[in-house]
């Protein structure tokens, strides 16, 4: 007779992208009986496409009621029914912690999803401290992309014995070789954009929390001090996206391009037409965006406020950590890159040796370890 399988719930606030591709690898594998909630189908702030018909795993959306401008989560009625083994999610917000509370007095094993949060990101109130040092107390486990967050849930009290790495995941495969088919109209892509010379990319959101500001004086101060042309392809959407552009005529930058935003099947083409990837953020909790720009092989410039940056940059290597707000330390690495294309391919090649394993198939390996170890049925503690 074949062993029970467990019942495991993973509460993420989207369906991001990203979250999608791992959940699919996971049901796949056929281990779990698995469902995923979510709090919403998109974030006001995003623009990624959501199509349910593409996956492959159990959903459903959280029902809410709204109360003037707030939108109530209710759990407690989803804990009626259909009682999981194990609950893993978030605990930042009120409905995540009324669910893990709700869970733990059950006893449903719980994890909590752990990433590195940044001080200019992140308002750090006395009372949320106070409840994130009880419940990481309390919590069966940590689910962690790296050391940094590791770190990050010892500080507040995690039990190390139950601190787990799931590695984060892209869909590499599509990057890798969706971007080697888009260089081959690299020069169309330039035409059409107005591109010239080397090329510096950012695809994210156009928010001063990106360091998206900090970016534009580094190009700035770099194209006064080359006699090439060079460009700065900016990919994505948000609040600030008029406010950077009327500075980029104000200043007299050139060459600066706002692509907009586009979906993951697209993002290629952009990556292919560029030579370096920057990210100037101010507070990343990882910034998948460097991973997809590895698998693409482009050397990544990149602020150390991303969490797990280290792991996946190694300076002087395949890019170039700088602190965070220092355009002048940003702008001189990309001098030396926009001055070196040997040493860009270089690092290029090594970024794509680097993250080739950070693959949906892989998180889902990692992530059961530690549901069936949290259950007493491994012994794959980190």
């Amino acid at each position: 007779m074949s062993p029970k399988k467990p019942r495991v719930v993973y509460w993420n606030n989207m369906p991001a992208p990203y979250i999608v591709d791992r959940f699919n690898a996971l049901v796949d594998r056929g281990n779990f009986y698995f469902e995923a909630w979510f709090n919403e189908r998109r974030q006001a702030d995003r623009s990624w496409n959501v199509d349910e018909s593409a996956w492959r795993f159990q959903y459903r959306y959280l029902p809410a009621v709204r109360i003037g401008r707030h939108r109530i989560l209710f759990p407690l009625t989803i804990f009626r029914r259909n009682r999981p083994d194990v609950l893993v999610g978030h605990y930042s917000k009120p409905a995540f912690f009324m669910g893990w509370i709700i869970a733990h007095l059950r006893g449903i094993k719980t994890i909590f999803r752990t990433v590195m949060t940044f001080d200019r990101w992140v308002h750090r109130s006395r009372w949320k401290e106070i409840l994130k040092r009880y419940a990481f107390a309390k919590v069966d486990g940590v689910e962690t992309p790296g050391p940094d967050a590791r770190d990050f849930a010892l500080r507040y009290g995690a039990d190390p014995r139950g601190i787990f790495y799931a590695t984060h995941a892209i869909d590499v495969t599509h990057f890798q070789k969706s971007c080697e088919l888009a260089r081959s109209g690299r020069e169309l892509i330039h035409k059409e954009f107005g591109l010239t010379g080397v090329t510096f990319i950012y695809v994210g959101r156009l928010w001063w929390g990106k360091g998206v500001y900090f970016l534009l004086d580094a190009f700035c101060q770099l194209q006064r001090r080359l006699e090439e042309e060079i460009s700065l392809l900016l990919v994505g959407d948000g609040e600030d996206e008029r406010s950077l552009k009327e500075r980029s005529e104000k200043e007299n930058i050139r060459n600066v391009i706002f692509a907009g935003f586009h979906q993951k099947l697209e993002l290629p083409r952009y990556y292919a037409a560029a030579d370096v990837f920057v990210f100037p953020t101010l507070g990343d909790p990882y910034g998948l965006v460097v991973d997809e720009a590895m698998a693409c092989s482009l050397p990544v410039i990149s602020t150390s406020a991303a969490g797990e940056i280290r792991d996946r940059i190694e300076d002087g290597v395949n890019g170039y950590i700088v602190p965070p707000e220092d355009s002048k330390a940003f702008s001189e690495r990309m001098e030396i890159l926009a001055r070196d294309a040997e040493l860009r391919k270089k690092m290029g090649a090594t970024s794509a040796k680097k993250i080739a394993g950070h693959t949906p198939e892989r998180w889902a390996e990692d992530f059961e370890k530690a549901v069936f170890t949290i259950l007493g049925k491994g012994k794959d503690v980190l």
